[in-house]
C-alpha cells in the first residue's frame, strides 16, 4: 500500500469557495494533508482546470501574484504526473473499459500512473473502484 491520494480540480476549486464555507474548510483540510505527508498527488491537468476556473469562474477572478504564490506553495509539491504518450494510452484504454469522459479517464490514468490508492473528487460515483483505485467525495457526509 503506497498510501497515496490523488486530488481532482474540484477539492481545490471548493478551497477558495467562500459561498460553501463547510466544503471549503473540509477541501483546505486535504490539500493541508496531502502537502504535510507528501502523499497527495495531482496532475499537469488539475493545475490547468484550476487556474481556468480560478482565472474565469471565481467570483472574483484570482490575482496574478495569488495565482504565483498558490502555484509554487500547493500545486509544486503535489505535481507528480505530466502528460505523455503512454498517459493518453492509459485514459484511451479506461475511457472504453470503464465509459467515462476524456477528461476523466485522464485523471484516472494520472492516478494509476502515480500509484494512488484513493480518488479523492465530487465528480465520480463515491464507494466506486476503478482499476484499484477507491473513489471517495471529501464532501459527502
Amino acid at each position: 500500500m503506497s498510501g497515496k491520494f490523488f486530488l481532482d480540480t474540484n477539492v481545490f476549486v471548493y478551497e477558495f469557495d467562500t459561498r460553501e464555507p463547510e466544503k471549503s474548510a473540509l477541501a483546505a483540510d486535504l490539500v493541508r494533508k496531502a502537502i504535510a505527508t507528501r502523499s497527495g498527488v495531482v496532475s499537469y491537468q488539475v493545475v490547468q482546470e484550476f487556474f481556468s476556473v480560478a482565472f474565469t469562474r471565481f467570483l472574483k477572478p484570482l490575482p496574478v501574484h495569488e495565482a504565483e504564490h498558490y502555484l509554487r506553495t500547493t500545486f509544486a509539491p503535489l505535481l507528480a504526473v505530466h502528460s505523455s504518450p503512454r498517459l493518453f494510452l492509459e485514459a484511451i484504454r479506461i475511457r472504453s473499459v470503464h465509459r467515462l469522459s476524456w477528461y476523466d479517464s485522464l485523471i484516472v490514468a494520472a492516478a494509476l500512473e502515480a500509484g494512488c490508492e484513493i480518488l479523492y473528487s465530487e465528480d465520480f460515483q463515491a464507494g466506486r473502484s476503478l482499476d484499484g483505485i477507491k473513489i471517495k467525495n471529501p464532501f459527502a457526509s
